[in-house]
């Protein structure tokens, strides 16, 4: 059963402005991991703003509580450049609030803009 979906769009240079102009915001929004390619290259800027777009539409697939942190969602890559969502902390106990087993998330990017759906799958356990 779907608990919740979620998108969001992010416009790319207005995005990589607001990195490049509050010190210390990369790393608020993004883990380690996050911020580079599994080859240790930093992130561009549209891959980047495809993450925050990922977390938004996270947030938005939970019903937009606003207690989540950024770091308890953390966009990961598996097989094949497939992305994926790990969560822990308070993204991790408001999907066990919902009954959120599975996620499903795409991000894209094309002309300026970057965009992510998100899909929160498992058992309704609260009807809010």
């Amino acid at each position: 059963m779907i608990i919740g979906v979620g998108i969001d769009v992010v416009p790319v240079e207005r995005f990589a402005q607001s990195l490049q102009r509050t010190p210390g915001l990369r790393d608020r929004l993004f883990t380690a991991d996050e911020q580079r390619t599994p080859s240790g290259a930093p992130r561009t800027g549209e891959s980047l703003a495809a993450r925050f777009a990922a977390k938004e539409a996270l947030a938005k697939a939970l019903g937009a509580p606003g207690d989540l942190r950024w770091h308890d969602a953390e966009v990961t890559v598996g097989d094949h450049g497939r992305p994926h969502l790990e969560v822990r902390g308070s993204v991790a106990g408001r999907a066990a609030q919902l009954g959120v087993t599975s996620w499903h998330v795409s991000l894209s990017h094309d002309g300026g803009i970057a965009s992510a759906v998100v899909v929160a799958e498992g058992l309704a356990r609260e009807s809010s």
